[in-house]
């Protein structure tokens, strides 16, 4: 457990973190559960939705926010307005170039009998988010992350846009958070949450997490 948290939580709720975990590193893609179930566990164990991270944190307010402007790339200024159809446009553009260097260890018996159906299945998902068809989107590339052959940051972007396009917040949270966990340094990931964070009316919590999403950006361009 965090030390921060100085052992201020209820067992119970502790132990059921430990088995959230514990089932998310099975070796077996089929044994780990999708981000919608693990967030659906987690909300029921937040018992404090309002209080902003920096608070039960302990870290003082004015700490948690810069005092200067934050300057804002087009993609966080899309973000901070919630602008799904500009999100739409950048998310297209970028395309999968950010997914270069992600591991995926695949076998020569997994690539030729499952490699066709799950490419085909991100392809199809592709068409659809380009014809904002957003529905199809989600269940083509449900079915291309449940095939549990490769990992894609991307993938996970773009049903997170696709989950906010239709209206389901929390769902594109879960997306958005899973494609931060794969690719914990990609600014996109932290932006996208800040659009889902600012859509279920958390406002101090998606502030910081589009001032994360910028930071990172900014040692990106360094690089």
């Amino acid at each position: 457990m965090d030390s921060a948290l100085e052992g201020h939580f209820p067992e119970d709720d502790g132990t059921e973190l430990v088995r959230l975990a514990s089932r998310c590193l099975h070796y077996e893609a089929r044994e780990r559960p999708n981000a919608k179930s693990l967030v659906t566990a987690l909300m029921s164990l937040q018992k404090e939705t309002e209080v902003p991270s920096y608070v039960l944190m302990g870290i003082r307010q004015e700490t948690a926010s810069s005092t200067q402007p934050l300057s804002l790339t087009p993609f966080g200024e899309a973000c901070l307005r919630t602008d799904l159809t500009a999100i739409h446009e950048i998310l297209e553009k970028i395309g999968y170039k950010d997914d270069e260097g992600i591991a995926n260890e695949l076998s020569f018996q997994v690539w030729t009998n499952q490699m066709r159906e799950t490419l085909n299945s991100k392809k199809h998902g592709d068409t659809a988010f380009r014809a904002k068809d957003f529905a199809t989107a989600i269940d083509c590339y449900t079915q291309f992350i449940d095939g549990g052959t490769m990992v894609s940051p991307t993938v996970y972007a773009r049903r997170c846009l696709s989950y906010l396009m239709s209206e389901m917040p929390q769902e594109a949270l879960g997306d958005a958070m899973q494609a931060q966990v794969v690719s914990p340094e990609w600014p996109t990931a932290s932006y996208l949450q800040a659009a889902c964070l600012f859509s279920l009316g958390m406002e101090t919590d998606a502030q910081e997490t589009l001032k994360d999403g910028t930071n990172l950006e900014a040692k990106r361009n360094k690089n």
